[in-house]
């Protein structure tokens, strides 16, 4: 039997017992809250009271030519600033050396003078007597550094490292290399194409320290940057260099907004050449617009006109059955029995135009004819085998161009598209489609990189390009033997004679829109396509003005594209044709 003066010291005992096990209880869940749950949360705030980092910055690869000719890369420079206030209190103390002779030693290293120096330092002091920042110069170079800092003024005197991109060959390919915006970001061209190449990986310092701030011995881990991969381009900077000199030149002369020339390899479809004017420097990004900054081969897209009378002519000899001398009778402005009507660029009774004269004298109305010998639906397969609507590489801003379904092609553009409108293509979408013609038929993508070459070594090559049978052998050797005799009989034939080597090409003349859904009166966009030497193939070049003046019609091509082809043609050390010229095609039958 329990008595009450045994009870109460019990009670006590159970109550004393459940309120320290209660007190356990909440220890191990707050041990386990903080141990387990929120270990990650815990760590990482005594980490921000007790831990520090600091980014160690790797640096972007370099961008090079197909020879290795470095066109982008990034240099480590120096932005100097002054402290005013401490020069002052240095001055009093007579120092070794005295600031009037240590401002004209940092002016002969700077580039300055002593007096705009010297100036720097006074004007901010008189904005603030106790003024620590005066900037002095940004960009320095290493060797300047060095002498700055070898002159022992390092106390009021601090030079802040920073990475910068620069591009030693200025403007050549500049709109093709493209440029990075003030925190390194890639914007445009190749910068922004290959930037998974080009861009480091920054390492981290990380450390502890313990409350009196130092760091804690042992707590430091390092994890190293990884600097950016090299990526070589497929571009020849040598003729890129002195075609874009040419095409300035020629588009000035010519009273043209702008001109383009593209050089691709009929072999592999390389682009080697990309020369534009205004061509953009990406040292001097103020120097440009917006409006010239992006690469107009790739940006700007047209009508192609007569250049596109080839795949017109294409697409009736494989779906029509037709031959260089199939024949139509044409007149210089015919209305169709739809009610279309098509016009020449020059009056003439009617003539019994054969396939190659109808490209020879570039008839609009034969080649309306012949093109519509075939469907509007094989017409539009053959446009599209030969790229219109489709990128060439995904180039940064680079368009597709237009291609309209047929059910979209009205009475008029069931003509039109024969020869040239009512789609659009970029010049490297040109380029791409006479190196198909000039390689027997066979479609290569264009390609314009070669490879990344990584920190480590590893080289990495793109995907290989695709390869595409487009049209028969024989019909692409029909074509090449229409455009060599557009090249000796055509209207330019004088014009573009490459001394030793057969020529073929093919002018465009398009009209260019008012934005309104019209065109402006009397203003081109011309253009002239062809490869050589017609015997092996080996380069396409594609010339563009942009609004000529001068001479408004496609001939304000002609001098640049003589240019452009012959130093091709030397650049490469291209044999001279060997095999004569097969006899003239007859233009009337």
């Amino acid at each position: 039997m329990t008595t009450r003066a045994t009870r109460g010291p019990r009670r006590r005992t159970v109550v004393a017992l459940a309120v320290i096990l209660s007190v356990l209880v909440a220890f191990v869940v707050r041990l386990v809250d903080i141990q387990v749950v929120s270990a990650d949360e815990h760590v990482s705030e005594s980490l921000e009271h007790l831990g520090a980092s600091s980014a160690i910055p790797g640096q972007r690869g370099s961008i090079v030519d197909a020879s290795g000719t470095v066109l982008a890369s990034s240099v480590m420079v120096y932005d100097a600033q002054l402290s005013p206030q401490v020069i002052m209190l240095v001055e009093e103390k007579d120092p070794k050396l005295p600031w009037a002779e240590a401002s004209d030693k940092i002016a002969a290293i700077t580039g300055q003078t002593g007096e705009e120096v010297r100036a720097l330092v006074s004007n901010a002091l008189a904005e603030n007597p106790d003024s620590q920042y005066a900037p002095l110069k940004k960009g320095l170079n290493t060797e300047q550094y060095m002498a700055l800092r070898d002159l022992g003024i390092g106390s009021y005197l601090s030079l802040k490292a920073r990475e910068t991109r620069v591009y030693p060959n200025g403007a050549v390919a500049g709109n093709i290399l493209g440029f990075l915006d003030n925190s390194g970001e890639a914007q445009a061209g190749v910068e922004k194409l290959d930037d998974s190449c080009l861009a480091p990986v920054d390492g981290e310092e990380t450390y502890r320290k313990g409350k009196d701030g130092v760091v804690i011995p042992g707590s430091e881990r390092t994890v190293d940057a990884v600097n950016g991969g090299s990526v070589q381009l497929t571009i020849n900077s040598d003729l890129n260099w002195y075609l874009q000199q040419m095409i300035a030149e020629e588009a000035q002369t010519q009273g043209a907004k702008g001109g383009t020339v593209t050089v691709v390899e009929v072999k592999t479809g390389k682009i080697r050449a990309a020369a534009e004017w205004p061509a953009l420097d990406p040292n001097d990004l103020d120097a440009s617009t917006p409006a010239t900054r992006a690469s107009q081969i790739f940006h700007r897209d047209f009508e192609p006109g007569s250049t596109f009378k080839a795949v017109t002519a294409a697409a009736a000899i494989e779906g029509g059955g037709l031959t260089p001398l199939s024949t139509v009778s044409a007149s210089s402005r015919e209305k169709f029995p739809n009610g279309a009507v098509v016009n020449d660029a020059f009056s003439h009774p009617a003539y019994n135009y054969t396939l190659a004269g109808g490209l020879i004298d570039s008839s609009n109305v034969a080649l309306s004819k012949f093109g519509t010998m075939v469907s509007p639906e094989v017409r539009y397969d053959y446009l599209e085998r030969f790229g219109v609507g489709d990128k060439t590489l995904d180039f940064p801003s680079e368009v597709g161009g237009i291609l309209h379904p047929v059910k979209d092609w009205d009475n008029q553009s069931l003509y039109t598209t024969t020869f040239g409108q009512y789609f659009t293509v970029t010049a490297a979408q040109l380029a791409g489609a006479y190196q198909a013609i000039a390689n027997g038929g066979e479609k290569i993508d264009l390609s314009l990189v070669e490879s990344c070459t990584g920190a480590d070594g590893t080289v990495t090559a793109p995907a290989d390009p695709k390869h595409e049978q487009i049209i028969q052998e024989q019909t692409a050797a029909e074509l090449t033997r229409m455009l060599e005799n557009v090249a000796v009989q055509g209207g330019n034939a004088e014009r573009i004679q490459v001394p030793g080597y057969r020529v073929t090409s093919k002018t465009g003349t398009a009209q260019v829109s008012d934005g309104n859904g019209g065109y402006k009166a009397g203003v081109y966009y011309t253009s002239m396509v062809g490869f050589a030497p017609v015997d092996d193939p080996q380069y396409v070049v594609v010339v563009t003005l942009d609004e000529p003046t001068k001479v408004v019609s496609s001939a304000a091509t002609a001098s640049a594209f003589q240019k452009a082809m012959t130093q091709v043609m030397k650049t490469y050390r291209v044999m001279p044709s060997s095999v004569p010229m097969d006899e003239l095609l007859p233009k009337f039958g």
